[in-house]
């Protein structure tokens, strides 16, 4: 087994790794990345909703399995950008309250060991590195930010507009949702040299255009172009982490490559395969000095799982909704309370339009006893589609394992649903008000797999940081309490997930802690050219 050595080993090329490495790479240090897929192959199959979503094209071709013992396939792409690759591309800032502890009606979401105004300044940095469109001032629980959106909202088409007014009527305060997305657009209308244009082929879908402002477009291709020292290792999966005998130090990455084993060193090494996945790399690193799996002395590691109690649900419009890109409406007035509810409700958000072969493949019995005579496309141009999105609390019996053979168990219980159905009767009777039929479709094929348990978009939790290392596994700069040069940068790190999407917060923790690994360094970062946009 061979053994090369470099300053800084990221594993892991989704939004936290590449954002850390991104930061680093201006530093001349050399770093390697792994990444245990390849670049996702560009094709007319990224648009087709049949492969994506029925046929699973692209999916991890694994099986783990529930507490029960009952297999299940989870939703996790291993490509170069991670599972940004199929995003939606929701950039939200978690809420200033989101970091105290907040109390809901099944307990209490724990605070955060440091605050909103910590991450702030990296908040506003990772809007500009992933080109965010948006417009301040619109969502009544937006936290404070230093400046405005980098790029203007995305407008809504008519059809939405519609019911952006309608919700305002009612006394809403409806909002454009932040989006990463590569748009040239003024008063709607798309610049001939935009290369994103809107489409109907977006949430759960990769982007044909190379448009979506994911992890590869926006920090690994232009890091590679621009900086020699930046080594992209591909369909290479780290098997385990290696340390000292004193165990204080990783001093190697064990990968598995073209059927070979290599072994890998760096100064520094960063963790960042996606919640479940680092906390899977932890476990299998077990040793005499770590037993329970590495960096693991306070059995946190897999634990504390969060992922989000979220449906994506369909309304049946009286009149057509040729609205091409929907994706641009949200509402959080119920995000902390409700009228009728003293505890937080969520986040209403729209997303892509549903499509007639996704409708097909999920036709359930109370679908068609409901609408028996409807096309399933007759269907698919009435939709309004909606994401709900609640917040689920930490629980230590929420985790990934590994069992004595091996294999990855994945113990879930749901918690805080009763928010979550106040949340989807809200969203009834506002459908209801505005041309649609109040009954609401539950759609269960989303990225392929059953959100409950197969859903792993939003995954979070499972090796905390905190400052005291009997109850978390990072410290407040997420490295190991138990290791001096391991650290982890995905979701894991999150004590609590709030109610918007994860992504924001994990690039800008990732730059932070970019900033602290370059002070380590003894190297100020200076800036990798931005992935170019043209104008």
């Amino acid at each position: 087994m061979s053994t090369n050595h470099y300053d800084l080993i990221v594993i892991g090329t989704g939004p936290g790794g590449a954002a850390l490495a991104h930061r680093l790479a201006a530093t001349g240090k050399r770093i390697l990345m792994i990444e245990r897929g390849d670049y996702l192959p560009r094709s007319r199959d990224n648009w087709d909703a049949k492969a994506v979503f029925v046929d699973g094209k692209y999916q991890a071709n694994e099986t783990w399995y529930d507490k029960s013992g009952t297999p299940f396939h989870p939703g996790l792409h291993y490509f170069v950008g991670g599972n940004s690759k199929m995003y939606g591309a929701a950039l939200f800032r978690l809420r200033e309250r989101d970091f105290d502890a907040v109390a809901h009606r099944d307990g209490i979401s724990p605070a955060w060991p440091l605050k909103y105004d910590t991450f702030e300044p990296y908040y506003t940095q990772a809007e500009r590195l992933f080109h965010v469109h948006g417009l301040r001032g619109e969502d009544p629980t937006e936290p404070f930010s230093s400046e405005p959106y980098p790029y203007p909202f995305v407008a809504h088409e008519p059809p939405i507009q519609k019911l952006h007014d309608s919700f305002k009527d009612a006394g809403l305060h409806p909002f454009h949702i932040p989006l990463g997305v590569l748009l040239d657009e003024k008063d709607g209308v798309t610049s001939p040299t935009s290369i994103w244009f809107r489409n109907d082929a977006f949430d759960g879908f990769p982007c044909l255009l190379n448009g979506k402002a994911d992890a590869q477009v926006m920090c690994i291709d232009p890091m590679l172009d621009a900086c020699r020292n930046v080594t992209l290792l591909t369909n290479a999966c780290a098997t385990r982490l290696h340390t000292d005998p004193s165990g204080r130090t990783v001093n190697g990455v064990e990968v598995s490559c073209d059927g070979e084993q290599v072994r890998y060193a760096a100064d520094i090494v960063v963790v960042s395969c996606g919640a479940l996945s680092s906390a899977l790399l932890l476990l299998r690193s077990a040793n005499d000095t770590h037993p329970n799996g590495l960096a693991n002395g306070s059995d946190q590691v897999g634990r504390n799982y969060l992922r989000h109690n979220q449906s994506v649900l369909m309304a049946l419009a009286h009149e057509p909704n040729d609205t091409v890109f929907q994706k641009t409406l949200a509402l959080s007035d119920f995000y902390f309370k409700a009228d009728d509810w003293a505890y937080p409700l969520g986040l209403i958000q729209m997303m892509g339009k549903s499509h007639g072969e996704q409708i097909r493949a999920e036709a359930l019995p109370d679908w068609l006893s409901w609408v028996p005579e409807m096309p399933f496309e007759v269907m698919a141009r009435h939709s309004l589609d909606f994401w709900l999105m609640s917040e689920d609390l930490p629980r230590p019996e929420n985790r990934i394992r590994l069992d004595p053979d091996g294999r990855v168990i994945l113990e879930l219980t749901e918690n805080n649903m009763e928010a979550h159905h106040r949340l989807r009767h809200k969203l009834e009777k506002l459908v209801s008000g505005v041309g649609a039929h109040p009954h609401l479709l539950e759609r269960k094929l989303y990225l392929g797999k059953d959100i409950p348990i197969g859903g792993t978009a939003h995954q979070a939790g499972t090796a905390r940081f905190g400052t005291d290392p009997a109850n978390s596994v990072l410290d407040l700069d997420c490295k190991a309490h138990e290791l001096d040069n391991l650290y982890v940068v995905d979701g894991s790190f999150f004590p609590s997930i709030g109610a918007v999407n994860p992504t924001l917060t994990i690039i800008a923790n990732a730059l932070r802690v970019a900033d602290k690994i370059a002070q380590r360094m003894g190297r100020a970062q200076t800036t990798v050219p931005a992935a170019e946009i043209p104008s």
